[in-house]
C-alpha cells in the first residue's frame, strides 16, 4: 500500500500562486509515476499534470500549461504542483495520484492511477 497526503491548498486572489505538496509514504517512492488531477463541483475528475517514475518527463493539461509546473523531491518522497496566475477556474479539490510502473511512461487517465490522496481545497476568487 502507498499512502499518498496533499496539502498546501487554500483560498487565493486570480493571479495569485499556491504550491500543493503530495507526501507520499509506504512504498519505494521511485517505483511510482505521479498525477495530479483535480474535481469542481458538479464535474468530473479531470486530469491536471503528470511526472514520470524518473522525473524527466512532464505532461500537463492544457488549461494548465504555462501556469502550473509538477515536480518530484525523492529525497522527501513528495509531489509537487507549483501552481501560477491561477484563475478562477482553478477552483477545485486537488489530488494526487500514485502508480507503481517499471517503464518511464507518464500516466493521465485517473483509471491508471491505483492509489489517491484525500485532497485539498484549492479556491481562487475573482
Amino acid at each position: 500500500q502507498m499512502q499518498l497526503v496533499e496539502s498546501g491548498g487554500g483560498l487565493v486572489q486570480a493571479g495569485g500562486s499556491l504550491r500543493l505538496s503530495c507526501a507520499a509514504s509506504g512504498r519505494t517512492f521511485s517505483n511510482f509515476a505521479l498525477g495530479w488531477f483535480r474535481q469542481a463541483p458538479g464535474k468530473e475528475r479531470e486530469f491536471v499534470a503528470a511526472i514520470s517514475r524518473s522525473g524527466d518527463s512532464t505532461y500537463y493539461a492544457d488549461s494548465v500549461k504555462g501556469r502550473f509546473t509538477i515536480s518530484r523531491d525523492s529525497a522527501k518522497n513528495t509531489v509537487l504542483l507549483q501552481m501560477n496566475s491561477l484563475k478562477p477556474e482553478d477552483t477545485a479539490v486537488y489530488y494526487c495520484g500514485a502508480q507503481f510502473t517499471s517503464s518511464r511512461a507518464i500516466l493521465t487517465g485517473e483509471y491508471e492511477f491505483r492509489y489517491w490522496g484525500q485532497g485539498t481545497q484549492v479556491t481562487v476568487s475573482s
